[in-house]
């Protein structure tokens, strides 16, 4: 992006709002991901404020009176439709995908099962009652992965191989969400796939020595490796990558976002979730893509603030 085009973009801004914080599981993350982004905005040259959207965020929104939010807020209250239903309801343009699409991909339950009628791959999975037979579910599944269905960051989750562990993961789960669900376990290889402005940014692979990608392998770990650009052949990686775009745009998801896939022993690629409000810590996969696709941390934040003032990329011509 040229910097005539970037000025246009810092006047057009006017005030932005970064909400960050609240109260979900994924708090500490939230602010982390949104002081890097308003640190940005402002050295940028935008005006920015803060906002810990914790307590009294319909009094802070009404008395600051941002032209438009930029949206850090992970997991419940801010991922899931309910600030982007305040936000319609107070006419402030914010950034991200709207209420239908935020609320359908934060759960995962109805995300699976929105891709499964639309034949797009994704594990087996069944929802987890509290007089469910374990037994009889690990002899149906195998090993699985155990999931609270409205939570991120891979909270509350667990790999389970036998009867007595999938009972222990149930009771982890249900410390964040009374809904859990069992998903097949893939044993393979991790992608994630970041969109920008429905395009696919480099896909990156993920390795820990971990069980899984877990949320200190996500945030904490120095040891987790990250391969950009992936290995694959260009046919596999078109697979991939259609099958990310084609999972986000299911769910009615715009703007930004990132999509999670497992790809096992087959060379078979299987969707994992669509986060609509990713992370933008030191540690976080949008940036990493969006840097292996030659767009810095200032512009990607700009394009993302803009994406959905027009159909076309607001820097379109311009770089």
């Amino acid at each position: 992006m040229n910097n005539l085009a970037k000025k246009e973009l810092i006047k057009k801004a006017g005030k932005v709002a970064v909400l960050l914080g609240g109260n979900s599981a994924e708090r500490e993350i939230s602010l982390l991901s949104g002081r890097q982004v308003s640190d940005s905005l402002s050295q940028t040259g935008i005006d920015v404020i803060a906002i810990d959207a914790a307590s009294n965020l319909v009094n802070q929104l009404l008395n600051l009176r941002p032209d438009r939010v930029f949206n850090m807020l992970h997991g419940r209250g801010g991922e899931d439709g309910v600030v982007q239903g305040l936000l319609h309801s107070l006419a402030i343009p914010f950034t991200g995908s709207d209420v239908l699409a935020s609320a359908l991909a934060m759960d995962k339950l109805r995300s699976k099962m929105l891709w499964r009628q639309l034949g797009l791959s994704t594990p087996d999975f069944a929802v987890l009652t509290d007089n469910a037979d374990c037994r009889s579910l690990i002899d149906r599944f195998g090993t699985v992965v155990v999931k609270p269905v409205n939570e991120g960051s891979s909270i509350g989750m667990s790999i389970a191989g036998s009867p007595r562990e999938l009972e222990e993961a149930c009771e982890k789960a249900r410390r964040y969400d009374h809904r859990i669900m069992i998903e097949q376990y893939i044993d393979g290889e991790e992608y994630t796939v970041s969109i920008l402005q429905q395009a696919a940014l480099p896909a990156i692979q993920l390795k820990t020595e971990r069980e899984f990608y877990d949320f200190d392998a996500k945030y904490v770990a120095n040891d987790t490796q990250y391969i950009c650009p992936v290995e694959l052949t260009d046919d596999d990686l078109t697979r991939l990558n259609t099958l990310a775009l084609n999972a986000f745009n299911a769910l009615g998801c715009e703007a930004w976002g990132r999509v999670d896939l497992m790809r096992d022993s087959q060379g078979h690629f299987h969707l994992l979730e669509v986060n609509t409000v990713p992370g933008m810590t030191d540690h976080s996969l949008v940036p990493m893509a969006a840097r292996q696709a030659g767009i810095t941390f200032d512009d990607l934040l700009l394009r993302i603030l803009f994406a959905k003032d027009t159909a076309e990329d607001p820097t379109d011509g311009a770089a």
